[in-house]
């Protein structure tokens, strides 16, 4: 899954699974566009995957700002030239609502791009798209939302050769969920917890869903397309009892 000479934009990518995809990106050879929130936490990730051989340019951007999102795209293809994959990572939880990247807006942006390098996107939704859970609603309506944005997508630029997918993470072991507004003991509580609610007996590591999302966004998918691919544990197959 080499991606030598493909130019692919993280967004997100200041921590967590975004982070975790950019250096695993770097390490197969790709040149990274690489945004995200917190610049402190930026460099850091882009130091590691220059470390791992990577070429990273970093913005800092905000992606609940129109006026950043307008930019981003522009300023990547305009410092690399091109644009070959579309990871859209960003996100945060919060109880009782969410607030996504523009991944609509970002998606569009980057479509010209992406048809002239027949490239692809890479969208992080969540098992709460497959699934419904109580407490969440705004969380689970968004990613849902996503979902279905994958496919439309998909069927829109695959005339153009662009696939578009998704991945859809259980719990994975990240900042998410403490930013959302869970405390060191409730957080603990809630790992513990996602032993039985996941059929792996675990929660999830941000390194395996990177490794998902670089295979859907290589040469080795080439024929997946539409596709909302579970990276779960299980989860998204169980049942109460």
């Amino acid at each position: 899954m080499a991606f030598a000479g493909k130019v692919v934009l993280v967004t997100g990518a200041s921590s967590g699974i975004g982070a975790a995809t950019a250096r695993l990106l770097a390490a197969r050879g790709a040149t990274l566009a690489l945004t995200g929130r917190r610049a402190d936490n930026l460099q850091r990730v882009a130091a590691d995957c220059e470390g791992a051989g990577g070429r990273p340019f970093t913005i800092e951007a905000e992606l609940a700002r129109e006026a950043d999102t307008a930019q981003l795209v522009e300023r990547a293809v305009g410092h690399h030239g091109r644009l070959d994959v579309l990871v859209n990572c960003a996100g945060i939880l919060e109880t009782g609502s969410v607030e996504n990247t523009f991944a609509g807006a970002l998606s569009t942006l980057a479509a010209p791009h992406l048809i002239a390098s027949r490239g692809n996107i890479v969208n992080v939704s969540s098992v709460n798209g497959l699934r419904s859970f109580p407490g969440l609603l705004a969380y689970n309506t968004s990613k849902a939302a996503l979902d279905q944005l994958t496919r439309c997508l998909a069927l829109e630029l695959a005339p153009h050769q662009v696939r578009v997918n998704s991945v859809n993470p259980g719990v994975i072991i990240t900042e998410l969920q403490k930013r959302g507004g869970l405390d060191d003991k409730a957080y603990a509580a809630f790992l513990e917890r996602s032993k039985e609610t996941h059929a792996l007996g675990r929660p999830g590591q941000a390194e395996e869903v990177a490794a998902a999302i670089a295979f859907l966004a290589s040469d080795e998918a080439s024929f997946i397309t539409g596709a909302t691919l579970p990276v779960d544990g299980g989860r998204h197959a169980m049942c109460p009892r």
